[in-house]
C-alpha cells in the first residue's frame, strides 16, 4: 500500500501508478477528501516498498498484512462511510434499507409478473427469480435454464421483462461460468450462491462483466475466508460487492430446528472490516416460513442493509424451497417493521455518535 502527501499532485500520482505497472503489477487508487491510496494488486514479493517510498509526493509505502486490502475499510477512502451501490434508481447502503423479493425459482412467465407486482406493492426494491439452480440432488428441479438454451433465454427474457414493467432491478445467480455472459445481457445484478462462494475463477469471470455482484458466504465459510475472497472480484477493478450473511451449518446432536444458523453477529463485524454493504438471507438461514420475520427484524437491528426474502403467491405450490417462502402479505408486514427498526436505529446513531 501508497499513502501519498495530502498535497500530491496528480502528476506525481500518475508517476508512481506508472511504476506500478512497470513492475508488472496493477494500482488500485482510492482518493478520499484528504488524502489517496494505492493499493498494488499482484505478487507482493517483488514490491520494491523502498524504492517507491522515495518516490515524489510519496508520504509511505508498506505492505499490508490483511488479505482483503482492497476491501479494507481501514486502507480506503471509506474509513467513515459506506460505499453506495446504485443500480438503476436503487441505492444499496445508503439510508434506507433494500429488499430484494421473488420466487426461488422461476417457474413460469405468469408466476413470475403475479409475484413481481405483488412484491413491488409490498415495498420490494428489487426482483429475484432462480433460473439456473444449484441443488444438493441431481434428480431435482435445477431451473429453467438447466432445460435448454431456449427455456434459459426464455426465462431470462421474463425476468428482464417483469422488471422494467415494474420498475425494479433484477438479480439472479450465475451457477458456473459458461452461464455468466448471457445472464449478464439481461439482469442487473449477478449472484453468486453460497455454493460458489470459494470459486476463484468463476468470481473472476463475474467480476470482469463490470455489474453489482451479490456475493453469498459459503455455509461453512468463516467471516475471513469471505472477506479474502470478495478481493477476488475487487482485484479486477470491481468494487460494486454486496456481501450476503446467510447462515452457517448448524452443530451439536439431535434434530435441527432451522435449516442453517443465522450468524447476525457477522454482520457489524463485517461491517467494522469493510466499506461493502451487508445484506442478509432470512429464508435460506432459517428454512421456515414461520422464522423469516423474526429474523429479517433481527438482522435489520443488527446493521443490515437490506434482506433478500423468498416469495411465492401459493408457497405451498412452489417448485422449489416451499417450506421457507412467504406471501407479499407476510413481506408487506416485514417491510413495514424492518423500516421502522431501521428508523430507530439510525435516530439513535446519530444521538450516540461522537461529536
Amino acid at each position: 500500500m501508497i499513502i501519498m502527501h495530502k498535497g500530491a499532485t496528480a502528476e506525481q500520482i500518475d508517476a508512481v501508478i506508472d511504476e506500478i505497472k512497470r513492475l508488472g503489477l496493477k494500482a488500485d487508487v482510492s482518493k478520499g477528501e484528504s488524502i489517496t491510496i494505492i493499493g498494488i494488486v499482484g505478487d507482493e514479493r517483488i514490491i520494491p516498498f523502498q524504492r517507491l517510498s522515495i518516490l515524489t509526493g510519496v508520504k509511505e509505502a508498506r505492505m499490508i498484512e490483511t488479505p482483503y486490502k482492497l476491501i479494507s475499510r481501514e486502507y480506503s477512502e471509506y474509513r467513515d462511510n459506506n460505499r453506495i451501490i446504485r443500480v438503476g434508481n436503487v441505492e444499496i447502503g445508503g439510508d434506507k434499507p433494500v429488499y430484494i423479493a421473488g420466487p426461488c425459482a422461476i417457474e413460469s412467465r405468469a408466476q413470475l409478473f403475479r409475484i413481481a407486482e405483488e412484491v413491488k406493492k409490498a415495498g420490494a426494491h428489487i426482483l429475484r427469480g432462480g433460473i439456473f439452480k444449484p441443488r444438493s440432488s441431481a434428480h431435482s428441479f435445477q431451473g429453467l435454464g438447466a432445460q435448454g438454451n431456449d427455456e434459459a433465454l426464455e426465462a431470462l427474457s421474463w425476468l428482464h421483462d417483469a422488471g422494467r414493467k415494474y420498475e425494479m432491478p433484477t438479480i439472479t445467480e450465475i451457477r458456473g461460468e459458461k452461464q455468466a455472459e448471457l445472464i449478464a445481457k439481461f439482469v442487473d445484478i449477478l449472484q453468486i450462491g453460497a455454493r460458489n462462494m470459494y470459486d476463484q475463477d468463476l468470481l473472476g469471470t463475474v467480476a470482469r462483466l463490470n455489474k453489482p455482484v451479490f456475493y453469498k458466504r459459503h455455509f461453512g465459510a468463516s467471516v475471513e475466508e469471505l472477506l479474502s475472497f470478495s478481493e477476488y472480484i475487487a482485484v479486477e477493478g470491481n468494487k460494486d460487492i454486496i456481501l450476503c450473511e446467510r447462515g452457517v451449518l448448524p452443530i451439536g446432536k439431535g434434530k435441527n430446528f432451522t435449516r442453517y444458523t443465522l450468524d447476525l453477529g457477522a454482520v457489524p463485524a463485517i461491517q467494522n472490516e469493510t466499506y461493502l454493504p451487508v445484506m442478509v438471507d432470512p429464508s435460506h438461514a432459517s428454512g421456515r416460513r414461520d422464522l423469516v420475520y423474526p429474523m429479517s427484524c433481527s438482522a435489520i437491528a443488527a446493521g443490515a442493509s437490506g434482506l433478500a426474502i423468498e416469495v411465492h403467491y401459493n408457497p405451498a405450490e412452489s417448485w422449489v424451497d416451499a417450506a421457507q417462502a412467504i406471501t407479499a402479505d407476510e413481506l408487506e408486514r416485514i417491510i413495514n417493521v424492518c423500516n421502522h427498526i431501521y428508523s430507530i436505529a439510525a435516530e439513535n446513531k446519530k444521538k450516540t455518535a461522537p461529536k
